[in-house]
């Protein structure tokens, strides 16, 4: 029997905010040194309409166009989910390499003025986590 292993992927969650952009910069280089597909997921609430999941996807689309540089030769999906985003993003890097997302200062530790994403990413994913927190990458 032979068991062929699913692809190789770096997964980092995109919102457009500074340090989200950060941290798809930082995913990228990771995929590119890993030699592995990248995964930008966005997460939207689960009470839009119909139509918010394809616009999402075609903003998400025009954005990473933008930021990344054709030069780095990365193969890139683009998926949009629903739902919470730390829960999400954590379900959906069940098999990733390595988790990429980017942070408030101090919301890893659920801060008053932070969101639940990193530390419910932090919480719940099964691989690495590079957290890139207020334009830096820890």
């Amino acid at each position: 029997m032979h068991i062929i292993p699913g692809p190789r992927y770096v997964l980092v969650g995109f919102d457009g905010s500074p340090n989200s952009t950060v941290a798809l910069r930082r995913a990228a280089e990771e995929a590119r040194r890993r030699h592995a597909r990248l995964d930008v997921v966005r997460v939207i609430p689960r009470d839009g309409g119909p139509l918010r999941g394809p616009k999402a996807w075609l903003r998400l689309r025009e954005e990473v166009a933008r930021l990344l540089p054709r030069t780095q030769h990365v193969s890139t999906r683009l998926r949009i989910a629903r739902g919470e985003p730390g829960a999400q993003l954590a379900r959906l890097a069940d098999r990733a390499e390595v988790l990429v997302v980017g942070s408030r200062l101090n919301s890893r530790h659920g801060a008053l003025f932070g969101g639940d994403t990193v530390p419910a990413v932090l919480s719940n994913a099964r691989c690495r986590v590079i957290v890139c927190e207020d334009g830096a990458e820890n």
